[in-house]
């Protein structure tokens, strides 16, 4: 992710509204962001990780939520059935979520070890081939695309190599970037890993180089931004918001796609790797564990009450919705207004592959998930389950629906809920 914060003021705009009235299958929520049921996949041994600080993006709800304010805690219903979690992955098709996000490229570069060097004591690689990613928020939008959702990217890239490279990968995966302006002044983001290995061994990453600079408050692609949130029509189900640091989430950006949301009542979620603090009132924010401890200024390690604490004081800081955050290996724990917290296991191994872009896969899943009408707790799971298959690929993955499907079908096991820590 990118390593500064993003400059920002407070702002005004939404995160929700209301959402379509429940259905008979009682998937869609009364207003979005409000829970309607649960369920977990077995507990198995895998898992995820990100910062804040800045000042508030204010969104459509103001102050604490109702728990905050002294409200009884309502008890959680019955788990939904594996049905009900495929009758959403049915509805992620055709849905369509905009997308505001640092545009980052993540480049592999693979090879062999050779011998170690007579100049230094380093190893010597020989060269075997290079392989570019969609990265970021780029990452996210490429999850969007395969879990059947249609992305609309809005975003800047750089007149260099990479940004002509991302916007090749975008074209080729059908998704449009006709939202995306050029900088010709701005560096693409890129982070380049250095992966190498013996002929009979998998490859390790050796070391990772970071290209990038902060787009320019004076860059003339942040009025191309504004004008193309404007430009959005048709149909759209939901915002989401992805932050690396790199300039282009400014509070005005951020109320332009507020301000969208809440005239089509859209909900609006959020992933920032360093201004956590700085988006309220949105629908929900999906941190990791090492974001929330370093925008709160706690360790939380393996304690359960130091984390309920973090939670509720996330819930009432940001006067959001929900709180989802991943926690590695020791799974996810979503927040909800007078709701207890519910700890969800990872899926699948903690002989983890590669995390890189997990936290991607989780907001996309979550998001698609919500737009679809989801509640908080079946969109969480639908995520765990996502970022549980993409950490066993090599490389900045995605997750496809039948992939996610396979997952809920064959390990689904209400009994594994935990509940109020």
């Amino acid at each position: 992710m990118g390593d500064r914060r993003p400059a920002g003021r407070p702002g005004a705009g939404l995160g929700g509204g209301r959402a379509r009235r429940a259905g008979e299958d009682g998937l869609r929520p009364r207003r979005a962001g409000l829970a309607r049921g649960e369920l977990a996949p077995r507990a198995r041994p895998g898992g995820g990780a990100r910062a804040g600080g800045g000042r508030a993006h204010r969104g459509p709800r103001r102050g604490p939520g109702r728990a905050a304010r002294g409200r009884p805690v309502k008890p959680r219903n019955p788990p939904p059935s594996a049905e009900q979690l495929d009758a959403v992955v049915d509805a992620f098709r055709g849905k369509r979520v905009l997308v505001l996000a640092d545009l980052v490229a993540d480049e592999f570069l693979y090879g062999s070890v050779q011998r170690v060097s007579r100049e230094a004591p380093v190893l010597i690689l020989q060269y075997d081939t290079t392989d570019v990613r969609l990265g970021g928020g780029a990452n996210a939008v490429h999850n969007i695309a395969t879990l059947g959702g249609v992305p609309i990217p809005v975003g800047v890239l750089g007149g260099d190599e990479h940004g002509r490279r991302l916007r090749a990968l975008l074209r080729e995966r059908g998704i449009s970037a006709a939202q995306v302006a050029t900088d010709p002044g701005y560096v693409t983001p890129v982070k380049t890993r250095v992966l190498a290995g013996g002929v009979h061994a998998a490859k390790q990453q050796m070391v990772r180089i970071d290209k990038a600079t902060r787009l320019s408050p004076y860059s003339p692609a942040r009025r191309a931004v504004a004008r193309a949130l404007g430009a959005v029509r048709g149909p759209l189900d939901a915002v989401l918001v992805s932050d690396y640091g790199f300039g282009l989430v400014t509070a005005e950006l951020v109320e332009a796609a507020v301000r969208l949301a809440r005239r089509r009542r859209v909900p609006v979620t959020v992933d920032s790797r360093y201004g956590l603090l700085g988006f309220r009132g949105m629908t929900a924010v999906t941190p990791n564990e090492p974001e929330v401890e370093a925008a709160l200024g706690i360790t939380i390690g393996h304690d359960r009450a130091r984390l309920e604490s973090a939670g509720r004081t996330l819930l009432r800081r940001l006067g959001v919705r929900a709180v989802l955050v991943t926690r590695g290996s020791d799974g996810m724990a979503l927040f909800e207004p007078r709701r207890p917290t519910l700890h969800v296991p990872i899926y699948g191994t903690d002989q983890v592959a590669d995390v890189t872009g997990a936290g991607d896969t989780v907001i996309a899943t979550f998001t698609l998930a919500l737009a679809a009408g989801a509640t908080p707790v079946q969109a969480s799971l639908l995520a765990n389950y996502a970022g549980g298959i993409v950490v066993m690929k090599r490389g900045t993955a995605t997750v496809s629906e039948p992939e996610l499907r396979r997952a809920v079908g064959r390990d689904l096991a209400p009994g594994a809920l935990v509940g109020p820590a």
